[in-house]
């Protein structure tokens, strides 16, 4: 499949990503969005970021620009730091998918790109002329990220907490021990890898989290922090080793910065809606771009709303001031990772204790890999329109009393359980979500349906 824009940029194998393609859509982007003059320029851990990066760096010049380049450093750093300058931006990953794909991220001067842009930028491929050859400059941006943390939080905000690392081959990998650490942490690193690791924080298979646990006995922590590749995502497991869903993280990082409009996709915890403090929900579709618009939308009719955004894979967006921290509208991994520490730390309970005090209701989500989007796309078509094949396809389950389209198919049944499909829109990925009044009910439901759609779709 070519590469093309899913749910955040534009995504493809690497093989795909070729010098002129890839130089193509830099320069499209140039000639379509607002980049202030300058394109800083940051890559993930995967083998092939180092070249698709040079192409990119070579393109901003080719069209008059100064190409920044900023390293290997977290995506949410690289856009702190280029629209602290008014710059754009592009990140060269492609997320946590496996290492035989990558993609480029765009940011223009005031954060992600919308849809509106990636139709722009698609419109202006094959017809950029080159200009005078721009210049090319250096820059450290992740100096002033993990500032951004250490100002924000007490320097014992975390004190007397013992915190796991999970290395791997995040970007965020150093710099999570360098916070966690300037605010009073005791850190151990955990499984530091040179080779590429896919790590999904919404779908961690049974294998990692088997390590985590076995990592908390055996060092005795209190949690165990990590992100995807590119660390907009975080993962944050708790004693005896269990994760705690990235919409749980987002609702309690929520509470934390006293946000009071939540904006969120139509996948997350509905445990928000029995939840006070929050005068505002809004729900979209699936993506960053979309949340960012609804945030955008809530702003723009009051300049004074106290917004966040979060997504079910646990990438948070600040879309005000709040506690010294200015706002940062793309996903960020760190503030979810701390503020829900923090938040138990400050009431002098266990972050376990904290999760246990929500609304009950649980989450869980994972994914068949190998399917072709055509034949996924073509199966939940057919389970939309006609009502005889979702109740065969869901036999056994109660009877629907919503179903709900806003992205994939999401039906709601008697008795409150809920099952969401969705097919990825740019990896040959089916994702199923669901919710339960229990954690093993949802996992079941999740179980139960993967295997119906191996029987159907592999």
């Amino acid at each position: 499949m070519a590469p093309k824009f899913g749910t955040s940029g534009l995504r493809g194998l690497v093989t795909e990503l070729t010098a002129d393609l890839v130089q193509d859509y830099t320069q499209a982007f140039i000639a379509s969005c607002d980049t202030g003059g300058a394109v800083h320029v940051g890559q993930d851990l995967r083998p092939s970021s180092p070249e698709i990066a040079s192409e990119v760096l070579k393109a901003v010049e080719a069209a008059g620009l100064e190409a920044v380049d900023c390293g290997v450093l977290p995506t949410p750093a690289l856009a702190f730091s280029a629209m602290a300058q008014g710059h754009g931006a592009i990140m060269i990953t492609g997320s946590h998918i496996p290492a035989d794909r990558n993609g480029l991220k765009f940011y223009v001067t005031s954060g992600e790109i919308s849809k509106a842009d990636e139709t722009a930028i698609v419109a202006a491929l094959g017809g950029v002329s080159k200009a005078a050859k721009g210049a090319r400059s250096q820059q450290d941006s992740a100096a002033a990220f993990v500032a951004r943390y250490t100002d924000a939080f007490a320097k014992d905000a975390l004190s007397g907490l013992r915190i796991g690392v999970y290395q791997h081959s995040s970007v965020a990998r150093d710099l999570l021990m360098t916070i966690l650490e300037a605010l009073g942490a005791e850190v151990t690193p955990l499984a530091r890898s040179e080779v590429f690791i896919p790590v999904d924080t919404e779908a961690v298979d049974p294998e990692t989290r088997g390590m985590l646990t076995g990592w908390v006995r055996a060092h005795g922590l209190d949690a165990i922090v990590s992100t995807d590749g590119d660390a907009d995502r975080p993962m944050l497991a708790i004693a005896p080793g269990e994760i705690v869903p990235g919409d749980v993280l987002g609702a309690l990082t929520a509470d934390y910065v006293e946000a009071d409009v939540l904006v969120t996709p139509v996948s997350s915890n509905t445990m928000i809606e029995a939840m006070e403090g929050f005068s505002t929900i809004h729900r979209t579709r699936i993506g960053s771009p979309y949340v960012i618009a609804a945030m955008e939308e809530a702003l723009a009719d009051d300049r004074a709303a106290r917004v966040v955004g979060y997504e079910a894979n646990g990438g948070f967006l600040l879309g005000f001031e709040a506690k010294g921290l200015a706002p940062l509208m793309t996903r960020d991994c760190v503030l979810p990772i701390l503020a829900p520490l923090a938040l138990a730390k400050s009431q002098g309970v266990s972050l376990g204790d904290l999760v246990a005090d929500l609304p009950p209701r649980f989450t869980a989500a994972d994914r068949l890999q190998g399917i072709a989007t055509e034949a996924s796309q073509v199966f939940l078509a057919e389970l939309s329109t006609d009502a005889t094949a979702r109740a065969s396809f869901f036999e056994g389950m109660p009877m629907e009393t919503a179903v709900d389209q806003t992205d994939g198919l999401r039906v709601t049944f008697e008795g409150g359980d809920i099952v969401h499909l969705r097919p990825s829109g740019n990896a040959p990925e089916f994702r199923c979500y669901a919710e339960s009044d229990s954690a093993d009910a949802a996992t079941a439901l999740v179980t139960r349906h993967l295997e119906s759609l191996k029987a159907r779709l592999a």
